[in-house]
Parts: C-alpha cells; structure tokens; sequence
C-alpha cells in the first residue's frame, strides 16, 4: 500500500489521545473513540450538549477566556483544564488546538495527563510531610536552644557575684572553676546552635488546661537571679481569667521571652517594671505584657519586629530569635499578637488565644 492510499480515519479512530474537531459555536463537530471512552459519555451525548457543559465547574470561566482567542485565529498550545466524566470522576486534559477561522472550525489533540497530575499531587504532599518533619525538628532544637539560655546566664550570674577568696580549701575552688567553664562552655554551644538553625515550621503538641499563675511561678524561678540582680519588679493579675488551653512548652517559652526581653531591653536609669495580666475580650482570652523599657519605633520597625534574627537594640546577647519564636507559637495554634510601643516609653504585647 503506498503513502497515498493510506487510511487517514484508521489513524483517527485508533490514537489513544482525543482528537476532536468543535465549532466556533460550542459543540463537538467529530471526535475520535478515545474521546468518549476517556469521558464515558456516547458521542451522540457529547454531540447534544455544549462542550463548556463536560468541563469542570471551577475551569469552565477560564477555558471560555482561552477559547476566544481562536476565535480571532490565535492557536492555544499545551491549555490544560478539567473535565468531569459522566462518573463524576476528573480528568485533567492538555491541548492543542488549531482554529480554522474561514470554517469556523478548530482542530484540537488532547492529552489524557490524568495520571501525572496525580503523581505531581503525591509527590508535593509527599514534600509538604518531609518538610513539616524537618521544620517540625528545626523548632524543637530552636526552643530547646533558645529557652536553655536563660538559666544558664542565671547561672554564670551567680559565679560572676560568688567571692571566691573566702573560700580556702582549694578542691572547692577548683570544683567551682570546672562548673563555671563548663557553664560558659554550655552557653557557647547553645548561642552555636541558633546561630545554626534558621528555619522553623509548626509543631503539633499537646494542648491543654494551664494556668496563667503556675507558669509564671515556673519561668520565674528559672530566672529568680536574673530578676533579682537587675531589680526588676514584676507584677501580675490573673483575676478575670487564670486559665487557658494552650501548649505547656509553647506558653512558658512565651512567658520566658517577653521577661528576660523587657529586662534585657530596660532604660539604663530605669529598673525594669514588668506588668502582665490577663482579661476576656469579646469572648477571647487575652495575656497582657506591658514593661518601661527602651521600646520600639514601630514605623520602623513595622512587620520585622517578630521575624527571625531581627535585632532593634544592638545588644550583643541578642540573636533576634526570641519574639520570632513568640510570634509562632501563638500563631502556630490558631491566636495572635500584637504590639503597641514607643521609643524610651515601653511596650505592650497584647496575646489573644
């Protein structure tokens, strides 16, 4: 059989790809067998009914958009869209078309790509898991790093104050000598780690009844000396409501921050005055920390003020983690904060559950 005498329709009915040829008016005009085994419908269906009535509901506005272009004789390549079998099942289609303005025809090949979408839809939730495991374990080293730091300065605070020349028996002095090496050495390792990690994603941890009052108790006997050695005063009010449903870690890592914060950050004349309490605002727990430090200008400092290693004040202590790791765990379960300040003037954390 010579080329000339080939069966052009074989090819047609045979391809496993959907070949088509629609009307500038909307309806199929010829399909192949593979479009009606691919949409399960018959052809005398798919010949009664409007193509834009076999496309998906959310793709129908846009593919009408495309199709106008070949009605001014612009060819739409590698168009992907939806389209809902007569099972209701989708199919994901990518075509090629090619009007014919003088006959107001279009000639179309399409391809199923069902089953790639399906593999793109599996690998990126594959990816989503890895990275919410990664990030899941980034956060546990992050608070762990972090929120260790301050009672270990706690601690170095106290060798700092000890007075070592009243002690005479030399195993004793030596015995202090390793625990504040070993301290500061603790320290370092720690300040090394965040310096490290810098990514950070939610961690779904247990949630459950806490009291406002026993998590201060917590966070301030960690840091009793740091409180005491800057004279600080921290007063508190739990009154309207003392109870929230929160995560343990998350909330005394919170507590944790905005202290030491408000006292790292104090006004050189002033002693740090730490205020924290708790209210129901329309029906909503919110938590309440208000110091006279040296405060923020907020037009400057606008959205970075919780992103990560953002520092404001030039401390060197400061690694810019601490209201980054703040604002996501309040965030990561479902609440917000907000902050109001002003240079030399304080500021006001305001946490709504």
């Amino acid at each position: 059989m010579s080329f000339s005498d080939f069966n052009y329709e074989f090819f047609f009915n045979l391809t496993p790809d959907l070949l088509c040829v629609a009307g500038f008016d909307g309806y199929f005009k010829k399909i192949n067998p593979a479009v009606s085994q691919v949409l399960g419908y018959s052809e005398k269906e798919l010949f009664e009914r409007p193509i834009n009535e076999f496309i998906h509901p959310e793709d129908q506005f846009s593919t009408q958009k495309y199709r106008e272009q070949l009605h001014v004789a612009k060819p739409l390549l590698n168009f992907e869209n939806r389209y809902l079998t007569k099972s209701g099942e989708i199919v994901w289609l990518s075509w090629t078309s090619m009007p014919v303005p003088e006959k107001q025809l279009v000639f179309a090949i399409a391809k199923n790509i069902t089953h790639k979408k399906k593999i793109e839809q599996d690998r990126n939730a594959l990816l989503a898991q890895v990275t919410k495991i990664n990030n899941e374990l980034m956060q546990i080293s992050y608070t762990t790093s972090h929120d260790l730091r301050a009672p270990v300065n706690n601690l170095l605070s106290v060798f700092d104050l000890m007075d070592t020349s009243k002690i005479q028996d030399p195993d004793t002095i030596e015995l202090l000598d390793i625990l504040k090496n070993s301290s500061h050495n603790l320290r370092d390792k720690l300040n090394g780690y965040i310096d490290i990690i810098r990514d950070k994603n939610p961690l779904g941890e247990k949630m459950e009844t806490l009291r406002f009052s026993d998590v201060l108790h917590t966070v301030l006997t960690s840091i009793s000396h740091l409180v005491e050695s800057k004279k600080g005063l921290i007063r508190s009010d739990f009154s309207e409501i003392n109870e929230v449903l929160f995560n343990a870690d998350y909330l005394e890592s919170i507590f944790l921050n905005l202290i030491t914060n408000a006292i790292k950050y104090a006004q050189p004349h002033l002693f740090p005055e730490i205020h924290i309490y708790s209210r129901v605002m329309n029906g909503e727990t919110q938590l309440i920390f208000e110091d006279n430090g040296l405060g923020f200008d907020m037009e400057k400092v606008g959205s970075r003020l919780f992103g990560l290693n953002q520092t404001f004040h030039g401390n060197p202590d400061s690694k810019g983690i601490g209201l980054y790791l703040v604002y996501n765990h309040i965030h990561n379960l479902g609440g917000k904060i907000e902050a109001q300040s002003e240079v030399n003037k304080g500021t006001r954390f305001t946490i709504t559950f």
